[in-house]
């Protein structure tokens, strides 16, 4: 990686209040065109997306793109550094502007950006400050929370990391005439360690991380399509080659349903990779 942008990457971190604003063309800056940073969509094979700037240092989870995908949030992670950088890179007038914010995910209509049991909401002049869910929420443990276009929330409550047995848990809450409902867990063919669920903006799959028998590695990723009785159907594996030896996971797809973008760990390094979204159809027929 370029020394100076390191350099300058420590001292965003250490004052995140602090902003970049920058030509496209900036010596001190990895060249970057609009869209995806100028890269080649890639096909049926996961590559590395945007090995010189999102994928430059470790960087988790999946990144997560605004509707019009000129906004990218994620969580950059260096050894040298005690906290993580919260990352977001917003294309304006033909200028990179990087600042530093807790993104996890971002609703479908891109107003909300949710932070586990906290969310913040879209302004004028940007995100604002973080805010509660409320009760029950405020005391769930939650990791990732993502939302469909109707406002129900599918969220994990229990550490995919966590080393016990401990079973965790999918749940979901839905918006009935502007009520929000007491939460329900999902009832889905899943294993023990299920985290990092996304659904998609109509609610017709869910995809999240586990791990059970017969997976490819430490994590896979599986996909759930929803029955027409309203009941899910079994749990598939991604399978090869988006499933690998390594941990796989914290899936979503970009908001026009191209691209599935999601987190690999060869050799507990953490590495943003993507991949065309058509295996989602493909699996949909074979189920």
């Amino acid at each position: 990686m370029n020394k100076v942008y390191f350099i300058l990457m420590l001292v965003f971190v250490l004052n995140a209040c602090n902003t970049k604003k920058q030509e496209v063309n900036d010596a001190d800056f990895p060249p970057l065109e609009h869209p995806f940073f100028a890269q080649n969509p890639p096909g049926s094979t996961p590559e590395i997306f945007a090995p010189r700037m999102v994928s430059a240092v470790n960087s988790e989870p999946t990144a997560a793109f605004s509707p019009d995908t000129e906004e990218i949030y994620f969580r950059r992670t260096d050894e040298e550094l005690e906290n993580h950088a919260l990352v977001a890179i917003q294309y304006q007038g033909n200028l990179w502007t990087e600042s530093f914010m807790v993104p996890r995910g971002i609703s479908p209509d891109g107003k909300t950006m949710h932070i586990g049991n906290e969310y913040r909401e879209r302004t004028s002049s940007g995100w604002s400050e973080v805010k509660s869910l409320g009760t029950p929420f405020d005391s769930i443990p939650i990791m990732r929370l993502t939302a469909s276009s109707k406002g129900t929330y599918y969220f994990d409550t229990s550490p995919f990391y966590d080393k016990s047995d401990r079973v965790g848990t999918i749940s979901y809450s839905r918006l009935v005439n502007g009520i929000r409902e007491e939460p329900r867990t999902l009832e889905l063919d899943m294993g023990r360690k299920k985290a990092h669920p996304f659904i998609a903006p109509d609610e017709s799959y869910l995809i999240w991380d586990d791990r059970k028998e017969g997976g490819y590695g430490s994590g896979d990723m599986y996909i759930s399509f929803r029955q027409k009785d309203g009941s899910w159907g079994a749990a598939i594996n991604l399978g090869e080659p988006i499933n690998t030896e390594y941990y796989d996971g914290s899936g979503s797809v970009t908001s026009d349903g191209k691209y599935f973008f999601f987190t690999r760990f060869p050799n507990n390094k953490k590495t943003t990779m993507w991949v065309d979204a058509g295996f989602i159809e493909a699996l949909r027929s074979k189920k």
